[in-house]
């Protein structure tokens, strides 16, 4: 399996030039193309006394967002500049992950920003567990403060069920390429979830593979993950994406909850 083409998602906060510089290096490490997506939706309109004034209200929306998604080409442009990778540019007036989601039909790995809790939330940055639940793609979702992702050392958060299946699939281009992988089981069920199974997989794929069950309460699973890869030196976990939607409200198991929410690894995610 190879990764041909990325796809990131782009908007003018902070953390943007330095989830494309990860993404580019990225593309040129598989030699795969990759396109930078941007878009937020118009607000709706206000009240205003006349139609003139709607008018004229709805057209200096569009203008801010024509220069706002101005800057954020721009700036994938430059972060991206360098070394022989295609790129390419889509945009558009529309919710940020509906036309994200929709464009994530022609790549094999979608790379989205976490949130950082300590700044304000960009209309345009899509929600990451939205795009995870809806893309049908592979979704590597990078913490606020990281622009490099070596993938040497690899924690395979596993829990056996079809969206850790995909993930383990979806992750074979970086696990060709790591120094370490770890297959971490954890919780009370961990030894009867197959996790030495998808060692020897991944050893047939020519992974230094270690086995690993890690003691942890159910609610504490998350932290225990997080512990180990911290101990580990690793910098990138793979693991599935549970979750479902409630009257369009996407509901999260924990373990997916707190990954999407306060991991400072990056992690490649399948649902």
């Amino acid at each position: 399996m190879s990764t041909a083409s990325l796809m990131v998602a782009v908007d003018t906060g902070e953390a943007a030039a330095r989830r494309v510089r990860l993404a580019a290096d990225l593309a040129r490490r598989f030699e795969a193309a990759l396109t930078g997506v941007a878009s937020r939706k118009l607000p709706s309109p206000g009240p205003a006394p006349d139609l003139a004034a709607a008018q004229a209200s709805y057209e200096a929306e569009r203008a801010k967002l024509a220069d706002e998604l101005a800057r954020a080409r721009d700036m994938f442009q430059a972060a991206a500049a360098g070394g022989d990778i295609r790129t390419g540019w889509r945009q558009a007036e529309e919710g940020p992950e509906a036309f994200l989601v929709r464009q994530a039909r022609g790549v094999d790995l979608v790379v989205v920003g976490r949130d950082d809790p300590r700044a304000e939330r960009d209309a345009m940055t899509p929600d990451p567990g939205a795009v995870l639940m809806e893309a049908g793609r592979p979704v590597l979702v990078v913490p606020p403060d990281v622009e490099h992702l070596g993938a040497a050392r690899i924690v395979i958060a596993w829990k056996d069920g079809p969206e850790a299946r995909r993930a383990v699939s979806a992750a074979l281009p970086f696990v060709a390429r790591a120094d370490k992988v770890f297959v971490a089981a954890a919780g009370g069920e961990a030894r009867f979830e197959g996790a030495e199974e998808v060692s020897d997989l991944l050893c047939r794929h020519g992974a230094h593979v270690t086995t690993n069950l890690l003691d942890a309460p159910s609610g504490d699973v998350a932290d225990a993950i997080l512990r180990f890869a911290r101990r580990e030196d690793a910098d990138l976990i793979v693991m599935g994406g549970y979750g479902h939607s409630r009257f369009r409200e996407w509901l999260f198991g924990g373990v997916t909850r707190d990954m999407l929410r306060t991991s400072p690894f990056c992690c490649l995610m399948s649902h």
